[in-house]
């Protein structure tokens, strides 16, 4: 125990004799300056093996200590200002040795320059780089990569025997190119870099760089950047962009004196297609679209109209042969589309062949040269093959597209002949264009078919402005094949409907539907009434009588009529009162009006002498029968052009036409006195017996009106099918005028008061489905509805209108 106790003791005085001592800090010792530049002068040699090429035997760690320890002991100045000098002595050997070089190695040797430069300034940078962290911002100094940049541009580049030189043998390089020869790209491309890099340490002038941003400098695209083209416009890009602008002038105009303008236009796509190869290989990206711009102006501007105009070869020309020259156009549409105030020569163009062709043909219809049917071909033949110009040419430009709509309507809508002859050209297409079709064609097929030539003519439809000018002409043809069982089918005539329907509306077609109502209803009115005749025994020495059929109308949905009926034979008229007893008993409070100008009818006709009798069957029109059947009840085979006037009551202009129907050579019935297609006053007429047909049933055609001649050679009827149809049709006015009353109503009643130029607007809007309303037909309308007191002014403002309830 007692031993234990003494190594304790010990080891406690131990520890408290024990002593802790703090030394001071070392003294500083400063750097010399003498012992500065001898560091400096390592960093010298350094330098110098590095512009040699011998930095594999140089310490990088330790160089980069004795720049730091330079810096640190104050003597940034002496280091900055050494740097300097020594990059300044090197570089003016550089620029000597590089001055001395002939032309043909100028290029080469200037761009070998450079990427040394670039090279060594990367690791001279590395050397200095805390130098360029703390004394480079604190006294506002350059980097020194940037410091080898300027010194590089004012010793080297800017040296009288290299810029000029080397500007001037890289404009000849791409003008050799321009010539077919090889151009050095690359060393173009490296010179150009040089340039862009030079000018970004020039910008550096006003601006000092920040040093946070030195580490990525090198190796930052600085291209784009608007400060780094200083040097490169200055030195370069000037000067390339107006001899480019002069050698392009020069050579498009004499390309364009020398060539067609289908050569013109590849020669200038391949010019084109050169320049932006070249400005992606080796220039700078920003000349790219200021060296296109000028091309573009050269080649495409500047002789734009000349190309379009160009005798034999131009874009009219070609137009007039675009089946053939589909690809010529193309290939101008695609040069014109680079710079798009052109492409508007081309669509004016476009526009203006369209209206010619257009033109021609309205002049040759209105000469009489051609029929309404021709007409619309042609007009459907323009149209295809402007589309397909348009669709292939144009690229389905939209614009373009519209351009031709535009003229297609500037030539359909001059006046109303173009929807006359589209109805005609309806009618002859579902009286006899169908015939082939629905001959052969079955189910499917035939639905197609018949859509297919249907459409034709929706598609001119689609052009009318008044819409309701054609419906009131084809409702009158539409009129004529019901009631004389004409259409080669009634599913395409409901077909037809149905496309105009899915075109404007019910409320276009309601009138021409209500017609096919009108003859279903009347055919089991037909088989009605004969079941009611055979039900009704005939009387003691009463014949059978004359077989009647009656289609009955209703007046709102067929063309009016306004001819008075003509005098029927008495047999006839005991027929018509017997089916008008009929009808009106089966539907009261109803009336009848017999239309005796468009029936028809068959009658047996007895011609020759006693012995040779020859029986024929006639299939003549009402008034012709009601002509023919005078001369059973005359005393004489001969009656004047009064008697049968005055015994039939036929309008003169018609009687006149059915007169000369039967006075024919080909269906001579009657012989008329004088000579001649005309009628005179005085004329008469003789029954002619000796009339031969080899046929049982003879159909006699009704002449058209034009063939109608009074004795002064005058035509006697109106406006004959397919003629000029200036004017609006009185029923087309008289429907225009109430449905613009209603739709101006409409319009009020909803916003009780509006402006003038608004109900203007809006009600133009809601009737172009149908016509255009022309302003001051709206005016008159709405003038007579405040006469009538439908609406009033707005005290406020007299441009105001006020719906009154």
């Amino acid at each position: 125990m007692s031993s234990s106790l003494g190594a304790a003791s010990s080891s406690n005085a131990a520890a408290a004799k024990k002593k802790f001592v703090i030394k001071p800090f070392r003294s500083h010792t400063p750097m010399d300056e003498s012992h500065a530049r001898s560091i400096f002068a390592q960093l010298s040699l350094a330098m110098e093996e590095i512009h040699n090429r011998n930095a594999s035997q140089l310490s990088f760690e330790e160089l980069y200590r004795n720049a730091y320890n330079l810096v640190l002991h104050k003597h940034g100045t002496l280091l900055y200002e050494g740097i300097a000098f020594q990059l300044s002595s090197h570089l003016e050997k550089v620029a000597s040795a590089v001055s001395e070089v002939p032309d043909a190695l100028l290029l080469e040797c200037i761009a070998s320059a450079w990427e040394d430069q670039s090279v060594t300034m990367v690791m001279i940078r590395d050397i200095f780089m805390y130098m360029d962290r703390t004394y480079v911002p604190q006294q506002k100094k350059r980097p020194v990569y940037e410091l080898g940049l300027m010194l590089f541009q004012q010793v080297v580049w800017e040296h009288p025997l290299i810029q000029p030189r080397v500007t001037l043998l890289m404009l000849e390089a791409i003008q050799q190119e321009r010539g077919g020869q090889i151009a050095p790209s690359f060393l173009l491309k490296s010179i150009v870099s040089m340039m862009l890099e030079l000018g970004g340490s020039a910008s550096s002038d006003n601006s000092k760089a920040d040093n946070r941003h030195l580490a990525r400098q090198r190796y930052t695209d600085t291209s784009n950047n608007p400060n780094n083209r200083n040097i490169y416009e200055r030195d370069f890009e000037r000067l390339f962009l107006d001899t480019s602008q002069e050698f392009y002038h020069l050579e498009s105009s004499s390309i364009l004196s020398q060539s067609t303008a289908s050569e013109f236009v590849r020669k200038a796509t391949s010019r084109l297609s050169e320049e932006l190869s070249r400005s992606q290989r080796y220039l700078a990206p920003t000349t790219e679209a200021t060296l296109i711009n000028i091309c573009e102006m050269e080649w495409i501007q500047t002789h734009a109209k000349s190309l379009v105009e160009m005798e034999a070869t131009g874009f009219i020309a070609l137009l007039q042969d675009s089946t053939h020259k589909k690809e010529e156009l193309r290939q101008m549409y695609d040069l014109f589309s680079r710079v798009p105030a052109t492409v508007d020569l081309l669509r004016d163009a476009l526009g203006n062949a369209v209206k010619t062709e257009g033109r021609a043909l309205l002049q040759d219809q209105e000469r009489g040269v051609s029929d309404s049917t021709t007409f619309i071909k042609g007009i459907l033949n323009t149209r295809e093959r402007f589309s397909e110009v348009v669709s292939y040419a144009f690229r389905g430009e939209k614009k373009t597209s519209k351009r031709l709509k535009e003229s297609l309507e500037d030539v359909l809508n001059r006046d109303n002949r173009a929807a006359n002859c589209l109805a005609i050209y309806a009618d002859e297409l579902l009286k006899n264009g169908l015939k082939g079709i629905t001959s052969n064609a079955a189910g499917e097929f035939f639905s197609q078919a018949v859509d297919a030539e249907l459409q034709t003519v929706v598609t001119v439809f689609r052009y009318l402005q008044d819409k309701d000018v054609f419906e009131n002409y084809y409702k009158q043809h539409l009129a004529k094949r019901l009631l004389t069982g004409k259409s080669a089918s009634e599913e395409a005539e409901k077909v037809m409907v149905s496309l105009l329907k899915a075109e404007c509306g019910y409320q276009f077609t309601s009138k021409l539907e209500g017609m096919f109502n009108d003859m279903r209803i009347s055919r089991d009115t037909r088989d009605a009434y004969k079941r009611h005749i055979k039900g009704i025994p005939l009387a003691e020495g009463e014949g059978k009588g004359l077989d009647l059929e009656v289609d009955v109308l209703t007046t709102g949905y067929w063309p009016s009529q306004s001819v008075p009926p003509c005098i029927l034979p008495a047999q006839v008229n005991e027929a018509t009162r017997k089916f008008s007893a009929y009808y009106l008993q089966k539907h009261t409070g109803r009336k009848l009006s017999w239309q005796t100008s468009t029936g028809s009818a068959e009658v047996r006709a007895t011609f020759g002498d006693v012995g040779k009798y020859r029986r024929h069957d006639l299939l003549v029109t009402t008034y012709q029968m009601c002509i023919l059947e005078l001369f059973n009840s005359s005393e004489n085979d001969t009656l004047t052009l009064a008697e049968i006037k005055s015994k039939t009551n036929i309008p003169d202009a018609e009687l006149r036409r059915h007169l000369i129907s039967l006075c024919t050579p080909k269906h001579r019935i009657i012989k008329k006195a004088s000579r001649g297609k005309a009628i005179a006053d005085d004329d008469s007429f003789t029954f002619n017996k000796d009339f031969t047909s080899k046929l049982k049933r003879v159909k006699i055609p009704l002449v058209s009106m034009k063939e109608t001649l009074t004795e002064d050679g005058k035509c006697v009827g109106g406006m004959e099918d397919g003629g000029v149809a200036a004017e609006l049709p009185k029923e087309v006015e008289e429907d225009r005028r109430h449905l613009v009353e209603a739709v101006i109503m409409r319009v009020m009643k909803a916003r009780k008061t509006l402006h003038h130029n608004d109900l203007i607007a809006e009600v133009t809007r809601q009737l172009q489905v149908r016509f255009l309303a022309r302003p001051q037909f709206i005016k008159k309308r709405v003038e007579s509805l405040i006469e009538r007191d439908y609406l009033e002014r707005s005290e406020e403002d007299r441009r105001v209108y006020v719906y009154l309830a």
